[in-house]
């Protein structure tokens, strides 16, 4: 692809103010049918923002060896999970995709390879919690996947590189958990909000200091930072689409959180937005 062909594919998106980003913690499958708190925050920030020509979602369900990016016209819904009700297996929420805010973004991340992915579509981490942005599902959304090989500071560099597309029109969102134990989770209290272990409370508190002071070096290095930090992120998946929303955050950006409870003990609801 050469410029006049990025150019082209720019310009089918209008120039906007800048796009705000967002962190939503995307918390149970659930979360896609029930009436709660957290679902209503999602519907609340929908209407602070401006409406986006386009989305793009770094989830942490697509987690691969290498960077891909969804291509096809039409992305179908992908129900990866197990042991819920019918209902939610039911769901299908038939956004359009982006064929050309995929090319683009392969180009704005070279020399990264970015592969072209037509097989994926919208898994949960995506549609779950896009479904209350925009329920008529007309917005276009693609999705941009997690390279598992990579540590945190590559994920935090390259997400810089998606800083034009803010003024495209396209809201980009992470979508994750920033404590995120599911093998620590106190099922007696999975829906009682505010339910927490002590790591879970000091983890929580510590990275939302962190966040609002702007210290995002302690929130990359996270893996450093003591037991509760360790024990609130076993493993980097739900993690890492933080570390791509505050890769954009520029410096005249006002940071804030939203839906910012824990439940179950050991998961977090905590949401950002940026912008």
């Amino acid at each position: 692809m050469n410029l006049t062909d990025l150019d082209n594919i720019s310009q089918q998106f209008n120039t906007t103010e800048k796009m705000p980003v967002l962190f939503l913690g995307h918390g149970s499958p659930m979360n896609a049918i029930e009436e709660n708190q957290f679902v209503r925050g999602f519907r609340n920030i929908s209407r602070e923002i401006p409406k986006p020509n386009a989305i793009l979602c770094i989830s942490a369900h697509w987690f691969t060896n290498g960077t891909f990016v969804t291509a096809m016209q039409n992305p179908k819904t992908i129900h990866d999970f197990y042991g819920f009700p019918k209902e939610l297996f039911e769901v299908n929420y038939p956004a359009p995709g982006s064929p050309e805010l995929a090319r683009e973004t392969a180009e704005l991340l070279l020399p990264e390879i970015v592969e072209e992915d037509h097989s994926w579509g919208l898994d949960h981490g995506a549609w779950s919690v896009i479904k209350h942005l925009y329920p008529n599902a007309e917005i276009p959304v693609i999705q941009l996947s997690i390279d598992y090989t990579k540590p945190p500071e590559y994920h935090f560099d390259l997400a810089k590189r998606l800083q034009k597309l803010r003024k495209k029109g396209i809201l980009i969102i992470g979508s994750g958990n920033i404590v995120h134990n599911l093998r620590m989770v106190d099922w007696k209290n999975i829906n009682t909000v505010g339910a927490g272990w002590d790591w879970a409370v000091e983890a929580r508190e510590k990275t939302n200091n962190w966040l609002l002071d702007g210290n995002f070096r302690n929130l990359i290095d996270y893996q450093n930072q003591g037991i509760a930090l360790q024990t609130a992120v076993p493993s980097p998946d739900h993690y890492l689409p933080l570390i791509y929303s505050l890769g954009l955050k520029e410096n005249s950006d006002q940071l804030s959180l939203f839906n910012d409870e824990l439940i179950g003990g050991s998961l977090s609801m905590t949401s950002v937005r940026i912008g």
